[in-house]
Parts: structure tokens; C-alpha cells; sequence
């Protein structure tokens, strides 16, 4: 078992989760429809709303089948400097966290926390708990995501936030010295995780949270973050966009993360794009991921798409049908379709996605210009793009440094030649074992 932390000389770091990957990477066609079972890792959202709430509930919390990645390393080393007892046995696949009832001792922390936005967005209402002071940073482009809506959230429930930097802006001071409460508008527009992170810290404000929640009709990854809490024996109780949590514990317990359901998304295209069949268990319709949303999309595009208990599985047509679809509350599947696209028989458009240019790069532009570089017409407005299929033609495709955009093109690549990913190994921040993965579909 080995304890995380980033201080020199302790046995696990972030390194731990990284293979080792060329500069560029050229994917090599499948020869015939794949058939297979492809059990992919646990859910990056799930395992780090679990690490926040062990942390702090009361006792001591197993966590299996976590995702070990660049994202909940960060996550853990953060709760490690913070004075939390977390342990990973990676043989079992566990994650141990003995949690300290919502209190966090340690003062003057400075925490590093890569290109996490879930990292760096539920960390601040939870150290608002503690002692500080405390700061939160992270990557150049961490620096240029957007934190305004929670740091104005905060101060709403009377904690104690501030801008270490430009105004609106990573790094943010934390001063600690708890959460006073009470009630809080909150933007969900550009991030729901500005609503999870409060969510997840409510319970050990000095009387009732009411966060009343702004900017979306849909809210499937606040709905995963209630999820958690009730797991963990705290009620939500929620309202016509109205949430709210009256001061309780969170009861540590043994939590199983289901499979993740974004990094299946790249198994299910796989499937479309080549005529074939693949599986993925331990995913179904109870699961309270939105991304499993994609595996519809699949189905109007003409694939054979069934969920069974325990099981998701889908298999390929002889040719895709264009779609029109709105993936606003499951953005994240949004490269996987603009991948695959280019091979259906008509258009592809994707609307209300306005938000996808905040995130690891800006998610839009460069799906239209990777796109464009394949040889493929498209057309973007501020909140959409637009495909028109046609041959796909040999090409790096760059993905700026965002997992998302790797993973997805490495798909296009199963199904005509000559595509090459620069920076494979960007996909460590949630999948290190992607690439391996992919070759099993062989």
C-alpha cells in the first residue's frame, strides 16, 4: 500500500499513473469489426467526488475501482498536504481515506492542482473549513478557466475566498475559519462544478446552505454530486433549481465507482465507426452519468444500441446517419461525435456547447480546425459546429494538451488511415491506459 503525497522522497507521485508515450502516435486501422468486452476505468467524476466526501466523513472509507490519473493524483496529493490520511493499494484497486469529520487542521498550504477543474473547483468551499490560509493553482491554462461564479458563491455563504491573482482568475486564497451559510445564487452557466463543490461542503456550514442554482435545465453531474451525498448519508433536498442542505455528517463507508461512462463513449464510436460490437459491463441505465446520453445519440445514428442490466452494449451499421443534437448537459461526449461524424451519410450538427470553450482548450475551435486539417468542411457558431462528411485525409491531428481530443481522433484513426495523434500522452489526465486499451479492440 502506498501513501500519496508529492513530497520528495515518498513512494508514490503522479508519475506512478503516467506510461510512457512517443510524440506522436500514428493509429493503425482495424482490419475487421471489432467484437469485444472492453471494461474501461472507473469514473474520473465519481472517484473525486468520493475522495472530497471521505475526506470528510466521519471514519474511515474504502474506495474501489477509483480511477488512478493524472486528476485524482492531484486530488489526493492535496488532501495528503492538508493532513488526510489517504492510501492506495493499487493491487485491489482501492483507495483508503480516513476522514476527519469535516475538520482540516493544517494552515499555510499551497495546493498544485494540474489541469483538474474538478480538482480545482471542489477544493476551495472544502477549505473554506479549515484553518488557511490556503491557495489553490494550477496550469497556465487552469489560470484562464473560469472560477468567478464560485468564488462570488462563497462569499455569499459568508466564507472567506479571495483572487491571489487577476480578479475572476486562478490562483484564489483561501483564509479558512469555516462557512457561515445561508443562501447563495449561483451561476451554472460556464461550470455545474461550481455547484458540486459548494454542494459537497454544505453539510459542515454553521447552519442551512440554499443554493439557488442558475444558468441550465440540466444539471447531470450536480445530480452525481447528490448522488454521493445520499450515498454517504446526507440528504439534498431539491426544487425548481432550488438545493438545499441543512448542517449534518458525512458516514464513511466502502464505495464502488462504476465504470466511466465519457471514457466508454470511445469504445461505443469505435463500435459505430467500424461495424462492430463492443460491450461495456458494469455500465446500464441506473447509472447517474449523463455522458451514457451518448450511447442515444449512437442509436439515432443509426447503431444497434441495447441496455441491460450491467451491460451496455453497441454495435456498428454499415453506414452512420447524420444527427442533429444538443449536448449541452453532456458536453463531454461532444469530440467523440465530432470524430465519427465525418463518416456518416449527412451533416452532423452539435448545438448548445457554448461552454466547451472553457475547458481543457477551447474545445470548439479545435475540433473545427483538427477537423479542417483531416480534410473535413465545417462550419462553428459561438455555441455550435457543424460537420459535413467527405474523405478523410492523412494528418497529425494537435490536441492541445486535452485528453478529450486524443482519445476521440484515435478513433477516427481505427477507420481510415494515415491519422497521427501529437502528445498521446496527454491522455493521462484521465485514461493513462487508453491507448492499450484501444489495441485490444484487435
Amino acid at each position: 500500500m502506498k501513501h500519496v503525497t508529492g513530497v520528495p522522497g515518498v513512494d508514490f507521485t503522479v508519475e506512478d499513473v503516467r506510461p510512457t508515450f512517443p510524440e506522436e502516435l500514428e493509429v493503425t486501422p482495424l482490419e475487421r469489426p471489432p467484437d469485444a468486452a472492453i471494461r474501461v476505468p472507473g469514473s474520473k467524476s465519481v472517484t473525486n467526488r468520493a475522495l472530497i466526501v471521505a475526506a470528510l466523513a466521519d471514519g474511515h472509507t474504502r474506495i474501489r475501482n477509483p480511477l488512478f490519473a493524472d486528476d485524482s493524483y492531484w486530488l489526493m496529493d492535496a488532501l495528503v498536504k492538508l493532513g488526510i490520511d489517504v492510501s492506495v493499494d493499487s493491487e485491489r484497486a482501492e483507495i483508503n481515506v480516513n476522514g476527519q469529520c469535516g475538520v482540516i487542521d493544517a494552515s499555510g498550504v499551497d495546493l498544485f492542482v494540474g489541469n483538474a477543474g474538478t480538482v480545482a473547483r471542489f477544493l476551495p468551499p472544502a477549505l473554506a473549513l479549515g484553518r488557511g490560509p490556503y491557495t489553490v493553482d494550477g496550469v497556465p491554462r487552469m489560470r484562464e478557466r473560469p472560477v468567478a461564479d464560485l468564488v462570488d458563491a462563497m462569499k455569499q455563504l459568508g466564507a472567506a475566498v479571495e483572487y491571489a491573482g487577476d480578479h475572476g482568475r486562478f490562483p484564489l486564497t483561501v483564509m479558512g475559519g469555516g462557512i457561515p451559510g445561508g443562501e447563495a445564487r449561483v451561476s451554472g452557466s460556464k461550470s455545474s462544478q461550481f455547484i458540486s463543490g459548494l454542494l459537497m461542503a454544505a453539510p459542515y456550514a454553521a447552519r442551512q446552505v440554499t443554493l439557488l442554482a442558475e444558468g441550465r435545465k440540466e444539471w447531470p453531474y450536480v445530480g452525481i454530486t447528490v448522488n454521493m451525498m445520499r450515498s454517504f448519508g446526507v440528504s439534498v433536498v431539491q426544487a425548481r433549481g432550488r438545493l438545499a442542505v441543512a448542517p449534518a455528517l458525512y458516514t464513511a463507508r466502502d464505495y464502488e465507482v462504476e465504470p466511466d461512462a465519457s471514457g466508454a463513449s470511445y469504445f461505443m464510436a469505435a463500435a459505430a465507426v467500424t461495424g462492430g460490437r463492443v460491450r461495456i459491463p458494469g455500465l446500464d441505465s441506473t447509472s447517474p452519468q449523463g455522458d451514457l446520453r451518448f450511447a442515444g445519440v449512437l442509436s439515432d445514428m443509426g447503431c444497434r444500441v441495447e441496455i441491460s442490466p450491467g451491460c451496455v452494449e453497441v454495435e456498428g451499421p454499415d453506414r452512420l446517419q447524420g444527427v442533429e443534437v444538443d449536448m449541452n448537459a453532456f458536453s463531454d461526449t461532444m469530440i467523440t461525435l465530432s470524430a465519427i461524424a465525418p463518416f456518416a451519410t449527412g451533416p452532423t450538427t452539435i448545438k448548445n456547447i457554448a461552454h466547451t470553450r472553457l475547458q481543457e482548450t477551447d474545445r470548439l475551435s479545435a475540433v473545427a480546425t483538427e477537423l479542417g486539417r483531416l480534410g473535413i468542411e465545417t462550419r462553428t457558431t459561438p455555441s455550435s459546429i457543424h460537420i459535413i462528411p467527405g474523405t478523410i485525409r492523412p494528418g497529425v491531428v494537435r490536441t492541445y494538451g486535452d485528453h478529450r481530443m486524443a482519445m476521440a481522433f484515435a478513433v477516427t484513426g481505427l477507420a481510415t488511415p494515415g491519422v497521427g495523434i501529437r502528445d498521446p500522452g496527454c491522455v493521462t489526465k484521465t485514461f493513462p491506459g487508453y491507448f492499450g486499451l484501444l489495441e485490444s479492440l484487435r
